[in-house]
Order: structure tokens, then sequence, then C-alpha cells
């Protein structure tokens, strides 16, 4: 698997310049500069903490979490760790949001009066309306709604960001301008989603490629190329292409719950095939699946997950939720999503994904312990799998991004959804008790 890269803003560390043109260093120098990185590395101190007193996954005896260089540490803790007491309180990974669309919000400002709407473009209208009746500007707003995701335990999340005419860019560059804020809290992948259409729109098309081009985000999006779009090859070749030349990944929304959906499906994942994107592809909601028959649902994993194709469910009911559970059989990787939060389309959302995960349970009809903590897994292991990211699992080595709240188990947090008293990211404490630090 060969996940999309966080963020394109790469720099040519150790290159001088001379009108433009990079000097590459001699080989003597590039010994000397590779002999001096690791003499300073060897002896640079080491950000060291010690969580004393918690629980990881709801374990019945307390243990001192040793966190070194933000990462979960087997050993003794380094000389001056800092200590942070735990209380006894459970650590649980930290959640990722796989599918979220910051950009729309309104979260945080006036409330907003929705209007009947009967259809994707009728949803689109509003959105527009939304953006231009907003005084504060998508960064701000971007950022009030994933600075709340991070109080509530979230360490990353892949972000689509409306691309149109309507808009040019700014909705990738306000989330951009989020991310930049929050880069200590939360890693974010930025999506270029085209909500109104790839084809149907002029313009969408050069500002998908502008935005590729010039690597302000990490993947470019697509929906429903045969319902919506009405140009299925036309859609699908346009955006494969791009991924194909810019180096980005793909995730498209297919909201198709009969053989239109099957059909782009199988679109999908011959263009992954015959452009080597193996690992790079994600789809959206795919409201086709639960309703192939079992021969045709083992099928259709079975070629997912040959080409490690990834899928995200936000859950939205118990019809249309993926069948998670057959479908990680088979190898397929699956994320779990918040979607729209306060935005044109809804009044609700709250970009907690401890509470996605509840609902992930909630309309599954699950019972027992281990359904409900597959639920928490499916939101936090599911999501970085997805991302392309480490799992979060307190295994030495594994990133030290968790959260620790007052409880009993996996299970029964998930179902008590409890605050969480503290946020970890990176080692480093970046929430307590519902508010940044």
């Amino acid at each position: 698997m060969t996940p999309p890269p966080l963020s394109r803003r790469g720099v040519l560390a150790g290159a001088a310049s001379l009108g433009g043109a990079a000097l590459a260093p001699t080989a003597a120098q590039s010994a000397e500069a590779a002999e001096a990185g690791a003499t300073g590395a060897a002896h640079r101190p080491k950000k060291a903490v010690v969580f004393r007193d918690v629980r990881p996954l709801g374990a019945k005896r307390p243990v001192d979490l040793v966190v070194v260089d933000g990462k979960v540490h087997d050993g003794p803790a380094p000389k001056g760790a800092k200590v942070v007491e735990g209380g006894g309180r459970v650590a649980l990974p930290a959640l990722v949001d796989a599918h979220i669309h910051p950009d729309k919000t309104s979260w945080g400002g006036d409330w907003v009066s929705r209007k009947p709407a009967s259809g994707i473009a009728d949803y689109c209208a509003q959105d527009v309306e939304l953006f231009h009746s907003q005084r504060r500007p998508v960064g701000e707003r971007a950022y009030g709604l994933m600075a709340h995701a991070v109080t509530r335990g979230t360490r990353a999340m892949r972000a689509h960001a409306d691309v149109a005419p309507a808009y040019g860019l700014a909705g990738v560059e306000g989330i951009a301008e989020a991310r930049e804020r929050l880069a200590d809290a939360l890693d974010v992948q930025i999506v270029g989603f085209p909500q109104h259409g790839v084809i149907r729109t002029p313009g969408t098309a050069k500002l998908l490629e502008d935005a590729a081009r010039a690597g302000l985000v990490d993947m470019v999006g697509g929906i429903d190329p045969i319902s919506f779009d009405h140009a299925l090859d036309e859609q699908l070749d346009l955006v494969f292409r791009l991924a194909d030349r810019y180096g980005v990944g793909v995730d498209i929304h297919l909201h198709d719950r009969d053989e239109k959906g099957t059909r782009v499906l199988r679109g999908i994942i011959e263009r992954t095939k015959a452009l080597s994107l193996r690992g790079k592809v994600t789809i959206s909601h795919v409201f086709c699946l639960p309703f192939l028959s079992p021969k045709d649902l083992a099928a259709t994993a079975a070629d997912l997950a040959d080409l490690d194709i990834a899928l995200t469910t936000v859950a939205p009911n118990e019809s249309l939720v993926l069948p998670i559970a057959e479908l990680k059989k088979h190898g397929v990787r699956v994320g779990l999503g918040s979607d729209g939060v306060r935005d044109s389309w809804s009044p609700f959302g709250n970009a907690d994904m401890l509470h996605r995960a509840h609902i992930l349970g909630w309309v599954t009809d699950v019972r027992l312990d281990e359904e409900l903590a597959a639920c928490y897994t499916v939101g936090t292991h599911g999501g970085a799998d997805v991302m392309g990211l480490p799992r979060a699992d307190f295994e030495p080595g594994s990133p030290a991004d968790f959260i620790l709240v007052r409880g009993e188990n996996v299970p029964q947090v998930l179902v008590d959804m409890p605050q969480r008293d503290l946020v970890v990211h990176g080692g480093q404490v970046v929430a307590r008790n519902g508010e940044l630090v």
C-alpha cells in the first residue's frame, strides 16, 4: 500500500540554489552532513513523558505508560521525563475521521434554518447560499470544527473540500489554513471534492487540476459519475488521469444503491488496476454494497482487496451502512467518518468520532462486548488504515495518540461516551476537559 502523503508541501533539505536551480552537494559534503546529523540525533535530548496510573484498553491494573519522542516506549523512562497523572483512567486509541466536510460547516456561528431539498442539485445550490451568507471565512469555520474534533479525541481526518466555480479553491485553502494552525494536534489529508459535478459544471475540471498540480490537495474526488454527472467514463477518466499525473490519491463519493453503483465500482476497479494505483483509491459511502447478494458481495470484496481499494462509511442507517465485518474478512480497509456537520444539508453532526462509533453500534443493533469493541476499532484503526497511518495501538513504537477517560472498559466507554479528560497527540497533551491546551 502506498498511501497519499499528509502534505505535499515538500522542501529540499540541504540544497543551495542559484538563479532558481538546486545545487547538489558533493559526495564529501553529503557524508559530512550525514555524520553530523547522526551525531546530532544521538545527542539530542529525547522528549519523554510518563503517563502515570493509566489502564490501556481498560486493563484491570493501571500501569505507567512511557512515551519517548512521540511514540510508545517499552523501556524505562529516560531521566528527567515529564510526568502526567492519569488517575486510573482508561487509555484508548485516539480516533480517526475518515470522511468529513469541514469547509461546509456553520459550526460556532448563528443558527441556520434549512429549506426543503429534493436532491444533490438542490443541496448544492443551498451550499452556495450558505457560503455567501457566512460572515466568517472558510478557514475560521473549518478551524473551529476541526479544533472541536481534537478535543473529542480525533487524531487525524480526511477532509473533503468543495471545488467548484462558485467557490474556486476557497474551501481547499481554508482547510489548509486550519490544518496549519492545528499541525501539532491533528493530521489532515485534503480531498479536492467536486460536489457540483466534474463534467456537468464547466470549470470544475480545471480547478481540480490546478489544485493537484499546485500540491494543494492530497487526493482528488468524484461524485456519482452516472446518476449525477451523467458521464461515467468522462468523470472517471479525468479523475484517474489527475491522480496518475500528479501523484495524488482518489476518493470518490458513490451514493447509488442499484446497478448504477455497481457499474461505477467496476469502472473504478478497472482504472485502479490499469494505472497501478493500488492502495491509493478510496470509495466513500458505497451504498450499493449492502444490497448485493452474498455471492456478489464476496466477489466484489475480493476485487477491492486485491487492489487495496479502501472504503468509508458514515453509518447513516441500518440499510446503508457497509457490511464491515464481511469486508474485513476479505482484507478490505474500511474507515468511519462524520460526513457533513451542521451544514446546508443537515442541522445535525458534531465531529465527535466516539459518538459516531456509538451510532455505528446503534444502527447495526450490536449487543455483545466484542461487537461493541469492534465498532470502536472501526473508528480508530479502521480510519488509520484508510489514511495510511500507523495504528495507535499502544504497541512499542506506535504513535502515542490516545485519550484518557473515566470508565470501565471499551464497550462501556463506547456506550456511555464519557468526557475526554485528556487527549494526547504525539505524546503531548493537546486537549484537556473538552478544551484545547
